[in-house]
């Protein structure tokens, strides 16, 4: 695939708006998570991004990589998975470790959300953005060239599993 077509700008644009969504559901997911269920911020890490992706994927689907015409959603939801998993794994691997390195060698901010009691721990969540920068890429990439294209991956993992 030419350097062109992966850094389509209507692509990169509508994907990073899909993508934005997905992250403030994640984002709101992890603190729900941390709230209601007394999750530590590495343990919210991963349920969150899993709960985000249903709304991923049909956001994605819609909007991004002119897959909304395509009747191969079956395909497409497998291989979303195994991306987003992968990413998943990325999202997870740069936030928790870009939050044992700020821990370190940073003072740890907090900020009192105006009218509120809930309290943002501002180093947690530039770490959470960072993994999602991270993920950002590998899922925009992916799914652009795996995902919503036709490779011939799911026909002969579908044969594998028979």
């Amino acid at each position: 695939m030419s350097h062109s077509k992966l850094l389509n700008k209507k692509d990169l644009i509508v994907y990073f708006l899909v993508a934005g969504t997905g992250v403030i559901v994640q984002l709101l997911c992890s603190s729900l998570l941390q709230a209601w269920f007394l999750m530590t911020y590495e343990a919210s890490i991963t349920p969150s991004y899993f709960i985000s992706l249903i709304v991923g994927f049909i956001l994605t689907k819609l909007f991004a990589f002119n897959a909304r015409q395509s009747s191969q959603t079956r395909r497409e939801m497998v291989k979303f998975l195994m991306v987003a998993t992968f990413s998943g794994g990325v999202t997870w691997f740069f936030a928790t470790y870009s939050y044992k390195i700020s821990n370190h060698y940073f003072k740890v901010f907090h900020f009192l959300i105006p009218f509120s009691t809930k309290v943002i721990n501002v180093n947690q969540l530039t770490c959470h953005l960072i993994g999602n920068a991270f993920s950002f890429i590998s899922n925009y990439t992916l799914h652009k060239t795996f995902t919503f294209k036709n490779t011939g991956f799911y026909v002969r993992l579908k044969k594998l599993m028979k």
